[in-house]
């Protein structure tokens, strides 16, 4: 049973999220918004662990995925904000040991927009790897590039968590985890972690993969990754040490920093990050910098790793509509391999469908949290329903021109 709060006007949205658990297999997830910063939705439902039947409740937590590195992204933003971390200097400043092999001039900004050319490592990653900040860093300043650094984009889907945390680490002296724990989380009284403390792993919900069968392997992505070891999608793919054998759902997969993949929150902790980004970023960042976050800075018919069309800010992602140009939306249903939001909003989608963004012009945040994960590389048919939901009812017409209008 639906529980939580759904102010008038916003009905839309828990007719949506009662249709996902009703029609379209949710298990156990949550759905926040908030408009000029106050909450108008914050629900939750189903079952938490389907092994124990425990319910899903209010402070129920679960990993994110790739929603964690828009939190990783805003440490970077707020350390330029303070004139700490310069976005456009050559990260051998900070990082000297990353100028090898041609990397000599990668700046942050290429770090944050995916095109620093280290979307993953070529040699095996050791079964500890992922827990070793110092082994991760090592590895991909030795690492050569996969192509001219600026020069295209590929989503660095595992590394960009130690590339950026690295930049954050070196320019305030704390780990990444620590950095948006104390600076971001704590001061917006967020239960949002990136390396979980242990007293918190009773709540966190199991996550559910999705299971794909022989035949769904026929997409660019797919066929990258059962055709050719040494392509970059299969490199991020499989090549991530115990990440990839121990799971999600492995208390080292928890406890440990990696802020491209193991951020752990719920619905409200995700919009409760991106309120203050979407009404001016008061206690975060300031106008300039603000500004600069949401426009786009790289775009690509084909991504280097994910092999669609992607659109991406500094460290965010911008409204992607791959409806017609994406073979999964063809295979799976039509919002798989799309995110489409208002064209100012940026925020960032997580595997399997979870998702957090700020549309400044709305004053809207969002964050939806799932514990059975969909198919495709971006959102699926369950959090753009709620999208959509959220959209309409601030009185916005359509997206039929791949962003939503009024």
């Amino acid at each position: 049973m639906t529980d939580g709060l759904c102010k008038p006007g916003f009905e839309r949205v828990a007719e949506a999220f009662a249709k996902n658990f009703d029609s379209k297999g949710e298990v156990g997830a949550s759905v926040c918004l908030t408009v000029g910063g106050q909450t108008v939705v914050d629900l939750w439902d189903g079952v938490a662990n389907p092994k124990t039947q425990a319910p899903w409740t209010r402070d129920t937590v679960s990993i994110v995925f790739s929603c964690t590195k828009g939190a990783t992204a805003l440490c970077a933003h707020v350390l330029a904000s303070r004139g700490k971390l310069d976005l456009d200097a050559p990260v051998i400043e900070l990082w000297p040991e990353f100028g090898q092999h041609g990397k000599e001039r990668v700046t942050t900004r290429m770090m944050l927009d995916h095109s620093s050319a280290v979307p993953a490592l070529r040699a095996p990653v050791k079964d500890s790897g992922p827990f070793e900040w110092d082994y991760m860093t090592a590895r991909l300043a030795d690492e050569v590039p996969f192509w001219q650094p600026g020069t295209r984009n590929g989503y660095h889907g595992f590394t960009f968590g130690w590339t950026v945390g690295e930049m954050v680490r070196r320019a305030s002296g704390k780990s990444l985890g620590t950095f948006f724990r104390e600076e971001v989380a704590k001061p917006l009284g967020l239960d949002f972690w990136i390396g979980l403390p242990e007293e918190i792993e009773p709540r966190v919900a199991p996550i559910t993969p999705y299971v794909y069968k022989a035949a769904d392997a026929v997409t660019p992505f797919m066929r990258d990754l059962g055709t050719d070891k040494h392509s970059i999608a299969s490199l991020f793919f499989f090549n991530v040490g115990a990440w990839r054998t121990k799971g999600a759902n492995a208390r080292e997969s928890h406890a440990a920093e990696i802020g491209a993949a193991n951020g752990i929150t719920n619905a409200r902790g995700l919009a409760g990050m991106y309120a203050p980004l979407a009404n001016g970023g008061a206690m975060l960042v300031d106008g300039k910098t603000l500004a600069r976050m949401g426009e786009v800075s790289m775009a690509t018919h084909d991504d280097a790793t994910l092999r669609i069309p992607t659109r991406f800010a500094l460290g965010f992602m911008k409204s992607m509509d791959n409806r017609q140009r994406s073979v999964g939306a063809r295979l799976f249903g039509e919002d798989v391999d799309s995110v489409i939001l208002g064209s100012p909003a940026f925020g960032h989608v997580g595997a399997g469908g979870s998702l957090g963004f700020a549309d400044p012009s709305a004053g809207l945040s969002f964050g939806y949290t799932m514990n059975r994960m969909g198919p495709g590389l971006l959102m699926n048919e369950r959090g753009q329903a709620l999208i959509d939901a959220a959209y309409l009812s601030l009185g916005y017409k359509n997206k039929d021109g791949g962003v939503w209008v009024k």
